[in-house]
């Protein structure tokens, strides 16, 4: 199961997204994604906060967006070695 919240202020755009990034949830987080105009996706943060587990699909897709300009958010540590291992940087908290 897969929860995506949009918050769309001001500020810019937040995906905050919540349970397990695999199979055909890893769908859901790239329609959501496209939703989003060029201008919204650049600086986009998506909030991994509440996700329990990633997939290599769900890897791959997190990779994409990351090269479309989204900034990953990881707290947990599982998560955050995987943002980690993406970025090449140490993540967000």
């Amino acid at each position: 199961m897969l929860r995506i919240t949009p918050d769309r202020s001001t500020d810019g755009v937040k995906l905050r997204v919540e349970g397990r990034l695999m199979g055909p949830w890893v769908q859901e987080l790239d329609r959501c994604w496209k939703e989003l105009s060029a201008d919204q996706q650049r600086g986009a943060v998506v909030d991994l906060a509440g996700v329990t587990f990633i997939g290599e699909d769900g890897k791959l897709l997190l990779t994409e967006l990351w090269r479309q300009g989204a900034i990953l958010l990881a707290t947990d540590c599982l998560i955050r070695s995987i943002v980690e291992e993406i970025t090449g940087l140490e993540p967000s908290h």
